[in-house]
């Protein structure tokens, strides 16, 4: 399975932030992966951020007010969304394919992409 992260590189404070992944290999419409969204603010450590799998979805409590994860299974994709963002959001987003909600279920990742919040 390989995963590809896509989107701008630079958003602004109090935008939106949209990051798509492109899943090969693999099938969104699977029972067997949830569809994960990870990153790491500079000198920080990874934070898992939320998933959607075929029992729904599940966001980092902290997150939960402002994080939107979809899927298109047509095109094999999954989508994030994050409102709101100040600088604090600036990050390697990654995207990656987990067998459980536990930061060791981690079964594959993307090479990840960085986004830089500022105006």
């Amino acid at each position: 399975v390989q995963l590809q992260e896509s989107g701008p590189g630079l958003v602004k404070p109090s935008q939106t932030l949209s990051l798509t992944c492109t899943v090969s290999g693999g099938s969104l419409t699977s029972n067997l992966y949830y569809w994960t969204w990870i990153r790491q603010p500079p000198g920080k450590e990874l934070e898992w951020m939320g998933a959607i799998a075929s029992s729904g979805s599940y966001y980092r409590p902290s997150l939960k007010s402002r994080i939107s994860i979809s899927k298109d299974t047509s095109k094999n994709q999954f989508t994030l969304q994050l409102n709101s963002v100040t600088p604090e959001d600036t990050a390697v987003y990654y995207c990656a394919g987990y067998r459980g909600l536990a930061e060791t279920d981690e079964d594959y990742r993307g090479k990840g992409t960085l986004v830089a919040v500022s105006s």
